[in-house]
């Protein structure tokens, strides 16, 4: 083969390499963050838990039970309903 046969060769060979692995890498990405939204959303919680333990404020607790709900209904596992009174 000539030499610049092979330069092209090697510069496609790279694109479609570098094509193959981006579309690998958003699939992933897809596939975590749509698997994961319930381990956000406690995550999210337990944050917002451990703030209003520091404040105790009582409409901050009522939001916070109102996520809990949310995310009781659709993810597990389930958050146990704060006590706001």
């Amino acid at each position: 083969m000539s030499l610049p046969w092979k330069l092209t060769s090697q510069k496609n060979n790279f694109k479609i390499l570098l094509i193959i692995l981006s579309g690998i890498l958003i699939s992933v990405l897809v596939i975590l963050f749509s698997n994961s939204s319930c381990g956000v959303q406690h995550m999210v919680i337990l944050n917002e838990i451990n703030s209003y333990e520091e404040t105790l404020d009582p409409e901050f607790c009522e939001v916070i039970v109102e996520k809990i709900d949310l995310f009781n209904d659709s993810c597990e596992p389930q958050i146990e309903i704060l006590d706001c009174g």
